[in-house]
């Protein structure tokens, strides 16, 4: 007999999809007063102190195991590191709406990925990827895209890489043998992030700012760093726990979907007719990818 799905985690789920979604306008706005990298890693301190804080209050602070470390800092440099400052370059000079699709685009990466690990792979998945692809073609609109703006073209590539780095640390997560709770390795995981991005904005944004005078500054860092960051991290791992996977993956994919709607209301952007038929192909490649992945 299917065990009954409690009605916290349909909850857990939805607050997953509204804190991730709102993520995207809610970072935009915080770049208008700061520059990518030293956002990036503003965002990581502040999520490792909260996840500190969240694991002691829960009693459940812990030194990692030895085995988790290379998870630990995969997910911290991957996942963390790479993703944030690679999102919120691309963030800076493109809409918001088309930033979280082109990013979000982790899922398909993953089956290449996977068949270089030598996983087995479904033709369901490859066809999956191939419409996504063709929905990524469709976001860039590669016959109306202006070949000389460099910053433009950065911008799609530094999304769809954040997309990539992420893809890499799934393929370890999923291949990796616990000892510690995901939950739990979330402030070392988010503590490497934060000397890696501390480094890497001194290094590349050695003229980098946060302006700290600045209200909508510390909006979108309170919100992403010490609220929505840590609080949907728990709340997914509780999810993962509690629901079908597929059906947990599935429910994700609201996230794109409610950042495009989240930006038209929050920063006026239009849905235009290839934002639209573009995250839609994304969305169901998404989603041909995850049901065959499903039966594994």
């Amino acid at each position: 007999m299917t065990r009954p799905i409690p009605r916290i985690a349909w909850l857990q789920l939805a607050a997953n999809i509204i804190l991730f979604g709102l993520s995207w306008p809610i970072i935009k706005i915080g770049l208008e007063a700061s520059t990518p990298l030293w956002f990036a890693a503003a965002r990581a301190t502040l999520s490792a102190t909260t996840a500190f804080i969240l694991l002691a209050c829960l009693g459940r602070l812990a030194w990692p195991h030895r085995a988790d470390w290379p998870i630990v800092l995969s997910v911290g440099a991957l996942q963390l590191s790479c993703f944030f400052a690679f999102s919120n370059l691309g963030l800076q000079s493109l809409p918001a709406g088309r930033s979280s699709v082109l990013a979000y685009t982790a899922t398909l990466w993953v089956v290449p990925l996977s068949l270089m690990v030598g996983e087995k792979v479904g033709w369901r998945a490859v066809a999956g990827v191939l419409l996504g692809l063709a929905g990524i073609v469709v976001l860039v609109e590669p016959l109306r895209f202006d070949w000389n703006d460099r910053t433009i073209i950065w911008g799609h590539v530094w999304l769809l890489l954040a997309g990539f780095t992420w893809a890499i640390a799934i393929v370890h997560i999923r291949r990796h043998r616990w000892k510690l709770a995901p939950l739990d390795a979330l402030p070392w995981q988010m503590s490497v992030a934060t000397v890696l991005l501390w480094a890497l904005a001194l290094i590349a944004e050695p003229a980098g700012h946060l302006e700290l005078d600045s209200k909508e500054l510390w909006m979108s860092l309170l919100y992403i760093g010490a609220f929505a960051g840590p609080i949907a991290t728990w709340a997914a791992v509780s999810v993962g726990r509690a629901l079908p996977p597929v059906v947990g993956s599935m429910g994700m994919l609201g996230v794109p979907l409610l950042s495009i709607a989240s930006s038209v209301v929050l920063l006026g952007e239009t849905i235009t007719m290839p934002l639209a038929i573009g995250t839609a192909l994304v969305i169901a490649g998404i989603a041909i990818v995850i049901r065959d992945r499903s039966r594994d």
